[in-house]
């Protein structure tokens, strides 16, 4: 009657969490979809092709393409053919952002893919597996009337894959090719209000550079940024959720110290993971508004790697403990072979980043991918629950087949920004309800307990953590997972 009466406490608290846990879900995806802008806007830039023939161009001046100051411009190449003007003394020039416009810091940072229209000519076809050599300089300042200021300067080579879907023939002349965008520049922080790029294309025929690349019309440039509005949604978020895992984490920690026994591996990985979980959330980026900390991406990369692989390491582990032998449990030894493929697979991974996002650091330009093409930085989603895993699905595919956002009347609904605040949530609530349901009970348990049952007491509570049996007793859960195994 006891253990009846407390089994249907325990499912009133689980319902209680669990409706608790619900709203501040939607509460999560709310937030995104109602008050939060997109995420990120995309913005089309046209180079302006400027002249420039003096020598050491690079240390002498920079070539504005508007503004009281802009360069003498070209119309186009034929026009540099009739006034004898090279290749060479050629710059294109780009602004950012558009006349009239700023940078801010609330947009964190700026990733830059190139499209080139190259057209079509019979004395200088497009050759097979042509490579463009680009001479590029970045440059700020936070003023229109100050002097531009080198942020990097740097010699690219990237790999051109165009098709032409016409015969190559004279009367094909003029026609463009269909190129894939190349990746261009990726910068971690916007802490100036003004940026200059100059892209020159030297031409070298004795050593081969730039020939046989076609013949360049335009050099186009898409700006990627974050949203200053959903930038400040993301960082109230973080700040919110950071002392509301910290205080579930010492909630939980706390618990297990009353315990008379020391603490098992089920119990250790989970408050790891909710250290994880809280590394992800410290918002530090609040700092990124002041500072010009241009590893902050390099640095979210680490931290969500972390979080990541204990994920994972903790679902191993989880469903270890209950269907393991009883000589193997409780120690971290007997899970190497499952444990290290995720140990050796992070640190590829983050050695993957460090030669990517760690060069840009010194050299935005620089490209991992220059012989594959434009490809999306994948991310390693190591193992998640059905649920946690089915809504970050269903999410993805509602933000990739809609238009970014719902309209119900007069509301509209931002789909993308829901996605990230909800599932960010989502894994938030994930690491809390672990922490609240593997908690140990504060009770102790009586002396009349037995070494094959769980003896329960008229003031005592069903614990659903430890996986081991010890002086404080085996747990439900073990119990039914050891049954399910044995049948």
């Amino acid at each position: 009657m006891a253990g009846a009466i407390i089994e249907n406490m325990s499912t009133r608290k689980l319902c209680i969490v669990g409706g608790i846990l619900l709203v501040f879900q939607v509460i999560a995806f709310l937030v995104g979809g109602l008050i939060a802008p997109s995420p990120t806007t995309a913005v089309p830039y046209m180079s302006v092709k400027c002249i420039d023939v003096r020598k050491n161009h690079h240390k002498t001046k920079w070539l504005m393409p508007w503004g009281p100051n802009h360069c003498e411009k070209l119309k186009d190449f034929d026009e540099a053919v009739s006034r004898q003007i090279e290749a060479n003394d050629i710059v294109f020039a780009v602004h950012i952002p558009l006349p009239s416009k700023e940078m801010s810091p609330w947009f964190q940072f700026m990733l830059f893919i190139m499209q080139l229209d190259i057209a079509f000519k019979m004395d200088n076809d497009l050759k097979e597996n042509a490579e463009i050599t680009l001479d590029v300089s970045l440059a700020y300042r936070d003023d229109m009337f100050n002097d531009w200021e080198e942020i990097a300067h740097a010699i690219e080579i990237r790999k051109l894959k165009c098709t032409f879907g016409s015969p190559k023939t004279l009367e094909s002349e003029g026609r463009h090719y269909d190129c894939d965008f190349l990746p261009f520049m990726e910068i971690g922080s916007v802490a100036h209000k003004y940026y200059l790029i100059n892209i020159r294309l030297p031409v070298n025929e004795r050593k081969g550079i730039n020939v046989g690349i076609g013949e360049i019309k335009d050099i186009r440039l898409v700006g990627i940024h974050q949203n200053g509005g959903f930038t400040k949604v993301w960082f109230a978020m973080k700040t919110f959720l950071t002392p509301s895992i910290l205080i579930i984490m010492v909630w939980y920690w706390r618990r297990i110290t009353l315990m008379t026994r020391a603490p098992v591996l089920l119990e250790k990985v989970i408050f790891a993971l909710g250290i994880s979980m809280t590394f992800i959330n410290i918002p530090v980026e609040w700092f990124s508004i002041g500072f010009d900390w241009t590893w902050m991406l390099l640095f979210g990369d680490i931290r969500q790697g972390i979080f990541y692989a204990m994920l994972l390491s903790f679902w191993i582990i989880f469903c270890g403990e209950h269907m393991m032998d009883q000589n193997e449990r409780n120690r971290l030894s007997g899970y190497w072979k499952q444990v290290g493929p995720i140990a050796v697979g992070s640190f590829c991974l983050f050695i993957f980043d460090m030669c990517e996002r760690g060069v840009q650091l010194k050299n935005p330009f620089y490209s991992i991918w220059t012989t594959e093409g434009l490809i999306f930085r994948f991310k390693f989603l190591m193992l998640i629950t059905l649920a946690c895993a089915a809504m970050t699905v269903i999410f993805f595919i509602v933000s990739q087949v809609t238009e970014g956002h719902w309209k119900w009347g007069d509301i509209t609904i931002q789909v993308n920004s829901a996605f990230f605040t909800g599932i960010y949530g989502m894994w938030n609530l994930y690491v809390f309800a672990l922490m609240f349901l593997y908690a140990p009970s504060h009770k102790n348990y009586g002396e009349d307990q037995s070494n094959g049952d769980l003896g329960v007491s008229s003031g005592e509570e069903l614990q659903l953590t430890t996986t081991i049996t010890h002086v404080d007793g085996p747990t439900e859960v073990y119990k039914l997972a050891r049954k399910e195994a044995q049948e």
